[in-house]
């Protein structure tokens, strides 16, 4: 899980031309507009947060 909110950081923080990320970015812009980047960029920091609050077993069953 923090893998993955990491990847989102990185391609948020370098707005990424991967094939997936300019989907998902193509998606969300009709929302989020010039901010998708950013967007993506805060999604990644609250993945990256619940994975490690899973990790350490405070959260979760």
């Amino acid at each position: 899980m923090v893998a993955i909110g990491l990847v989102m950081l990185i391609w948020g923080t370098t707005k990424s031309e991967f094939v997936i990320y300019r989907i998902l970015a193509g998606r969300s812009k009709s929302l989020w507009g010039k901010n998708v980047h950013r967007f993506y960029q805060f999604s990644g920091l609250a993945v990256i947060a619940v994975g490690v609050l899973l990790a350490l077993k405070i959260i979760g069953s």
